[in-house]
C-alpha cells in the first residue's frame, strides 16, 4: 500500500479534479435532483453544467437526502490503497453527510474488519473544507499514522477562514429561506451579501451593493486574517463566474505569499441555495 491513512472527503469539499487525482482522495459524489432526473455530482453532470441548467429552471432543484452506502463503497475503494481512512464531511448543521459517514464506517466494521475508520466533522465548508482534505492527505503522503494525520486536520480545520459572496438574493427568496418583503424585494436581490462559515455556521458580515465592493471586503478580510509576509494557502472559488475568480485571484497572488493558490468551482450542492455568481475564498496560514 502507498500509505498508511486514505482521506475520503465528498464533492462538497470543491477540490478540483485534477487535485483529486493527484492526491489521490477518494470522493463521494452528492445526488442533485432537477425534476425527474438524478445527477451525481462531478460525474453525471459538471458545476457549469448545472448553473446553466439552474439559471433555466422554473423550480429550484434539491439535493437526495444522504445515505451510507456511497460513504462504505469509498471505504472499501479506499481501503485497497492504506491502512486506516480518514472521512472529513461537512458540519451536521448542513446535512445529513456526517450521520452518514459515521453509520457506514459502523457498517464497514464487518466487509473491512482490519481498517480504522475515523469520520471527522468538519467545522469549515466547501473549498475550506477542501483546504483540510488536502492538508490531511499531505501528511498522509508523508507516511503520518492515522492518529497524526486527524491531528493536522483538525490543527488546519481551526485556521481556516471562509468568505463569499452571492451575486443575488433571488435564489434565497425562491427557495424561501429570505422572506420577500413586498417593499424591499427589489433593493434586496440587488445586494451582494458576503458571509463567512465559522464553527458550521454561516454568518453575514457585510452587505455591498456592488461586485467590486464585495470583492474588496473579501481582500479586506484576507488581510486581518493572515499575518504579514506569513505563505498562506488558497482557494480561490466560484459558481459559474470564472472571469471574476480569475480576479480575485490574480489580486490575491500580488497582494499575499501563497504557497497553494488555485480556483475551483463553488459546490452545486450549497449553489441549489445561492445561486451562480458566487465568489469566494478560503484560505489558511502555515503549514
Amino acid at each position: 500500500m502507498a500509505d498508511k491513512v486514505a482521506i475520503v472527503t465528498d464533492t462538497t469539499a470543491c477540490i478540483p479534479q485534477e487535485q483529486v487525482a493527484r492526491y489521490n482522495i477518494e470522493l463521494v459524489p452528492i445526488e442533485l435532483i432537477f425534476g425527474d432526473k438524478v445527477y451525481r455530482d462531478g460525474i453525471d453532470i459538471t458545476p457549469t453544467e448545472f448553473y446553466a441548467l439552474l439559471r433555466q429552471a422554473e423550480k429550484l432543484p434539491t439535493t437526495a437526502g444522504s445515505l451510507p452506502g456511497p460513504y462504505l463503497e469509498a471505504y472499501g475503494k479506499a481501503s485497497q490503497r492504506a491502512n486506516d481512512i480518514l472521512c472529513i464531511t461537512e458540519s451536521s448543521k448542513f446535512s445529513g453527510m456526517f450521520n452518514s459517514a459515521r453509520l457506514a464506517a459502523r457498517m464497514a466494521r464487518k466487509s473491512l474488519p482490519d481498517v480504522t475508520i475515523r469520520v471527522l466533522e468538519c467545522t469549515t465548508a466547501a473549498a475550506g473544507m477542501g483546504l483540510v482534505a488536502l492538508a490531511a492527505d499531505r501528511a498522509a503522503a508523508s507516511g503520518k499514522d492515522l492518529a497524526q494525520v486527524d491531528a493536522v486536520a483538525r490543527r488546519v480545520m481551526r485556521k481556516v477562514y471562509l468568505f463569499a459572496f452571492l451575486d443575488t438574493l433571488y435564489y434565497l427568496v425562491k427557495g424561501g429561506r429570505v422572506p420577500k418583503a413586498a417593499g424591499l424585494a427589489n433593493s434586496i436581490l440587488h445586494l451582494k451579501p458576503v458571509f463567512t462559515v465559522n464553527g458550521g455556521d454561516a454568518h453575514t458580515v457585510a452587505l455591498p451593493r456592488t461586485t467590486q465592493g464585495a470583492i474588496r471586503h473579501l481582500l479586506k478580510n484576507m488581510k486581518k486574517k493572515v499575518p504579514r509576509g506569513q505563505p498562506v494557502h488558497v482557494a480561490v472559488m466560484h459558481a459559474d463566474a470564472l472571469d471574476r475568480a480569475q480576479e480575485l485571484k490574480e489580486q490575491i497572488a500580488s497582494r499575499f505569499n501563497c504557497s497553494e493558490l488555485f480556483i475551483t468551482e463553488f459546490t452545486p450542492v450549497m449553489g441549489v441555495h445561492t445561486g451562480p455568481g458566487v465568489v469566494g475564498v478560503a484560505f489558511h496560514s502555515g503549514d
